[in-house]
């Protein structure tokens, strides 16, 4: 079909096509009209002259023919009236002769016919002759010259009268069926003429409408079959039309759809892909994080069971420290006053070693308890380390509980050899009274020196005892938020499960289109997913 007739649009296609159905028609009415006319026109020159002029010549033959047999019996008759009433119809028969003869004169027209009319007016002069002839011979009473004429000359020449307008009868007559046989041939020519016409105008009309259907039904087969394997989730083939009708917009409009709805599941097929290798490892680093939350949760607990038992332990450690602490000082006091009543040594003195002794008891208790101190921090400071940053404050409070610990036990170690030396001296006394003096200022400078270091004892274990409840409250709030991490993360894995099952979903819904990445979109879903540790902090 022409590139015009496709650029065409559906409406002014079907009025052309209906254009051309009415000019195909008014064209077949117009030659049937036509060949109607040139039949009326050859039935009308047939009705108008041939057979009127038949009709006259006819009508002539028969009044001549008249005409003759009643000149016969004028002639052969003897009786006088019949001859008078015959010769009265005689005179009206040629009478009607001659006017028959004015009407088809003009209808003398071919050679033929004015040859066959000349030698017809010529025998009709001798008929006419002949018979005035013999109808005087009878009116003059010469019967027998009448009747020898008849039979000698009038019959002959009636007879050859006669047969000549039965020639021009007979002439006229082949002319009528001529133009009879000419009419049919018209009639003829014509039905043939309207039927071909007829048969080309349906040839014609019916390949316009056979190109017309097929410049709409093959753009909407195209249109229909691509319909269906986008139903069928097929998005790889392509359409091209170059019309710009109706038609090719509309494919046009679906090549577009087509090439948009391949790239739109290509996009999304990819991002599912993505989402479900992501939400796995998603999932599969939730399940590490959970296992290492619950794990660092236990050991918190752990943390926060050894740090009540260590608070407890420097409570205990800070009041022994101010028990000795009044203890020394009591005894500072006791040795003040030793230079003023040394008469009282040896009471003092025994007071003074049992003194010592309940002192040497509880430097041992300070003593064990530093060294649990010591191991507590030393355990602090290796949870410190394990829980990494959130720890970092932890390890420092550990490494002073440690140092003070270390310090009390290094200043218990101190006061147990002075009192195991005041212990020695006083159990010495007895022989070193004489001393006492002297032994007295060196117990004042020793017990000064013991109160001082009491104080920091003191001092060391209240700090200790601020820290390490700093340090339980730091892990109980740690214990907290790892509860609350531990939560999450829960709430986390079953979020990345879902997340994982609605991108599984969609991407099998996506696997129902056809696309050209398809294939490579097919086996990253078959292929599992690797899984990534995520790194805890």
């Amino acid at each position: 079909m022409p590139t015009w007739i496709n650029n065409m649009n559906i409406g002014r296609r079907l009025l052309l096509g209906f254009a051309v159905v009415l000019l195909c028609s008014i064209f077949a009415i117009g030659i049937g009209i036509t060949r109607l006319s040139a039949v009326a026109d050859a039935s009308k020159q047939l009705l108008e002259e041939p057979l009127a002029s038949e009709r006259y010549i006819s009508d002539w033959y028969r009044n001549v023919f008249s005409g003759i047999r009643r000149s016969l019996a004028i002639a052969k008759s003897s009786d006088t009236s019949l001859g008078d009433f015959f010769a009265a119809e005689v005179v009206e028969s040629t009478k009607g002769s001659s006017e028959l003869q004015k009407l088809i004169e003009p209808s003398i027209n071919t050679p033929e016919e004015k040859r066959i009319w000349a030698e017809l007016m010529d025998l009709r002069k001798q008929y006419l002759a002949s018979r005035d002839e013999i109808f005087a011979l009878k009116k003059q009473g010469e019967a027998e010259r009448a009747s020898a004429l008849v039979d000698s000359k009038y019959v002959q020449i009636a007879k050859g009268y006669s047969d000549k307008i039965k020639e021009l009868l007979q002439y006229e007559r082949d002319d009528i069926n001529r133009r009879a046989e000419e009419i049919q041939q018209i009639y003829k020519q014509s039905r043939n003429l309207m039927l071909a016409l007829t048969g080309l105008m349906v040839l014609f009309v019916f390949a316009c409408a056979w190109l017309l259907a097929r410049s709409i039904t093959v753009p909407l087969a195209k249109a229909v079959q691509l319909a269906r394997q986008v139903a069928d989730g097929d998005l790889t083939s392509t359409l091209t039309s170059h019309a710009r009708d109706e038609s090719g917009q509309l494919l046009h409009a679906l090549a577009d759809m087509n090439g948009k709805l391949a790239n739109m599941v290509s996009h999304v097929r990819t991002s599912s892909d993505t989402i479900n290798t992501a939400s796995q490892e998603i999932a599969a680093g939730n399940a590490d994080l959970s296992s290492r939350t619950e794990n660092q949760a236990s050991s918190l607990e752990e943390t926060a069971s050894s740090m009540e038992e260590l608070t407890s332990t420097v409570r205990q450690n800070a009041d022994n420290a101010r028990q000795a602490n009044q203890l020394v000082i009591t005894a500072s006091g006791v040795a003040g006053r030793g230079g003023s009543v040394v008469e009282q040594v040896v009471g003092t003195m025994n007071g003074i070693r049992d003194s010592s002794r309940k002192i040497a008891d509880i430097i041992g208790v300070i003593d064990g308890i530093a060294f649990q101190t010591n191991i507590l921090a030393l355990n602090a400071a290796v949870e410190a380390a394990r829980a990494g940053e959130q720890g970092r404050g932890f390890a420092v409070v550990a490494t002073e509980v440690r140092n003070l610990a270390q310090r009390s036990a290094g200043a218990a170690k101190e006061i147990k050899i002075l009192i195991n030396d005041s212990v020695q001296q006083i159990e010495q006394g007895g022989a070193l009274v004489d001393e006492a003096g002297k032994t007295m200022g060196e117990i004042v400078s020793s017990v000064q020196q013991v109160a001082d270091i009491m104080s920091e004892i003191t001092a060391a274990s209240a700090e200790q005892s601020a820290g390490i409840e700093q340090v339980n409250m730091a892990i109980t709030q740690m214990d907290q938020m790892t509860q609350q991490n531990a939560a999450l993360v829960e709430q986390s894995a079953a979020a990345a499960e879902s997340m994982q099952q609605q991108a599984g979903d969609l991407a099998q819904a996506m696997s129902v289109f056809r696309t050209h990445a398809a294939t490579a979109g097919a086996q990253r879903l078959a292929r599992p997913a690797a899984r990534k540790q995520l790194a805890i902090a």
